[in-house]
Parts: structure tokens; C-alpha cells; sequence
């Protein structure tokens, strides 16, 4: 019990700093280059059209039939005042909802001196901010098991807020959901889980066709294992124990497990197109957002155009 509540303590104050220094983050990012990824990736947030062709009511363009569509394509009041036929196209609007899960269980409390953040503190940040950034942008946000999606303008107060009271476990992994096919799922964790509880996820995540990715957060003392002498390792989810009498022999066999662990994950990752990638939180906030955001603006449209054409061969 004292573990528990050691580690609850731990999050209030994470939750109250991320806060703030998220707010300061979403703030502070350069809004050109932002528009500068929309627009390289062709992609309009929010509900005022996605600027491209697709199921919606506001016109877009004409362009020119071209031969094999069907005749009942055409616009004929157009196409009378020239010399061509052409096909009069609706600008696809969608509603596009982001599910954030940032893992707030006992691991990501740990942090060694050379770490900005602790890893908690670091995923909170980057979701809060993350979701700041897309609200603005008219995207909805929600996270499983405890926000439903909202595009409120208020949306880090509401997260904080439903952490602070949430007296649930804090489980590694996001709880399982069937997402809406164009939605977009974020995963902020350790993902020290085993693979197989992480395929198994992601084999539920995946089955509507959403699309997502993982973010493994990282102290550079997991990256590196800088351990030498007696030492005590203490995991952090059940209190087991493991003494090492000479830590350093463990060294490059960690190194291999770890990089076997996420090979495996991005195999995993690979076969859905997801994103995958590893964050560590000696690095920048502001880097891992950018990356993130512009991330998800690039895959989003790519998996909306293969629905659009998808759509229409049906």
C-alpha cells in the first residue's frame, strides 16, 4: 500500500506541472512551421473540409470527366457552357476524433538524473499539449476509459481534472474500445509490457481500421543500463526485488533484450501501418510533439485517401 501511495502523490504533482508547462508548449511552438506540415501534407483540420474529394455538401472543384467513370457523374449544366464534360466535386468533411492514453502506471514515475522529466511527467506534457494543438485545430479529443471526445476549448483542464479524480488502476496499457474507423489513437508509455499484451492491443485498436501510433517514452538510463557494482532494481508494478552483484555483466545483454523487444514491436506496428517510435525524455517536449503532430497530419492523409478510394470502388 505504500507503494500505491507513493506513486499517487507522484501524479498529482506530475499532472499539476504538466499542466502548466504543456500550456506553455502548445503555446510557445513556431505556428508557421506547423502550417507549414499542414500544408505539405495537404491536410485542413477540422470541420470545415479536408480540401478534398470526397463525401460532403460543400463544392470543391470542377474537373474533367474522365473516360470509364460512370455517365452519371457528369454535370450536365456545367458541361454545357464548353466543349468538355465535367464532374462537379464535393469537398470531403469528416469529423475527426484523436485518442490520446498517456500510461500513468507505477513505472513511468521513474526518472535518473540525467532526465529532463520523469517519464510520466514527460507523457502528460506532450498529451496535454498534443490535445491543445488539435482542439485548436477543430479536431475532437478524448481518452479511453475516461474522456469522451471533445473538441472543448478547455480540453487540458478537463484531462487534468479527470486524472486528478480518477481512482481506477493505472493499467500500462489503454483499456480495450472499438474505435470509429477514421479515428486516430496515440499511445504515450514505456511499453516495458510483454509483446504479447502489446500485439493483443494493438489487435483490438486496429479491427475497426483506425489508425495509430506508439510513442515508447524512455529514461536514458533504460536506454543505456549505466549500472555498475551491488545494485538493488526495485520494479515498480508488484515491489519484486532484484540484486545484481556486478551490474555491469548485464549491460550488453539488456541492451540486446531491449532492442529485440522493440524490434519486435515495430513488426507489430508494421503490419498495421502504424507509427512507432522511441522518445527519450533527455530530449526535448517540444521535438516529440512536432514529430507527433506532423506525424499523424501525414498518415491521416494517406489512410483518408485510400477510404475515399475505397469508398468509391465500392
Amino acid at each position: 500500500m505504500a507503494v500505491v501511495a507513493e506513486h499517487a502523490g507522484r501524479e498529482i504533482v506530475a499532472i499539476r506541472r504538466a499542466d502548466g508547462e504543456s500550456r506553455t508548449l502548445a503555446a510557445s511552438l513556431p505556428r508557421l512551421v506547423l502550417e507549414a506540415r499542414r500544408i505539405a501534407a495537404n491536410v485542413i483540420h477540422g470541420l470545415h473540409g479536408r480540401r478534398r474529394a470526397g463525401a460532403g455538401e460543400s463544392f470543391w472543384q470542377y474537373r474533367r470527366f474522365v473516360s470509364g467513370e460512370p455517365a452519371q457523374r457528369v454535370d450536365w449544366r456545367r458541361s454545357a457552357r464548353d466543349d468538355h464534360l465535367y464532374v462537379r466535386e464535393q469537398e470531403w468533411e469528416a469529423a475527426h476524433t484523436v485518442w490520446l492514453w498517456p500510461d500513468r502506471s507505477p513505472s513511468m514515475a521513474f526518472a535518473s538524473k540525467d532526465a529532463r522529466d520523469s517519464k510520466l511527467e514527460r507523457a502528460l506534457i506532450v498529451t496535454f499539449a498534443l490535445a491543445e494543438l488539435l482542439v485548436e485545430g477543430g479536431e475532437r479529443v478524448g481518452i479511453p476509459g475516461l474522456i469522451s471526445p471533445t473538441a472543448s476549448r478547455n480540453i487540458i483542464d478537463k484531462m487534468a481534472q479527470a486524472m486528478l479524480h480518477d481512482d481506477a488502476a493505472r493499467p500500462s496499457l489503454p483499456p480495450s474500445f472499438v474505435p470509429s474507423p477514421l479515428s486516430e489513437i496515440v499511445v504515450l508509455s514505456d511499453f516495458w509490457s510483454p509483446i504479447a499484451d502489446i500485439r493483443s492491443m494493438l489487435a483490438v485498436l486496429s479491427a475497426s481500421g483506425a489508425h495509430g501510433a506508439l510513442i515508447q517514452v524512455v529514461d536514458p538510463a533504460e536506454e543505456t543500463f549505466p549500472y555498475s557494482g551491488r545494485v538493488e532494481f526495485v520494479e515498480p508494478e508488484d515491489g519484486n526485488v532484484i540484486i545484481a552483484g556486478r551490474a555491469e555483466r548485464w549491460a550488453s545483454d539488456y541492451v540486446a533484450r531491449v532492442a529485440l523487444h522493440r524490434e519486435q514491436i515495430r513488426v507489430e506496428t508494421g503490419k498495421l501501418d502504424w507509427l512507432f517510435s522511441t522518445h527519450t525524455t533527455s530530449r526535448s517536449a517540444a521535438e516529440l510533439l512536432l514529430f507527433l503532430h506532423s506525424g499523424m497530419m501525414v498518415s491521416k492523409g494517406s489512410a483518408r485517401s485510400a477510404t475515399v478510394k475505397a469508398g468509391r470502388s465500392a
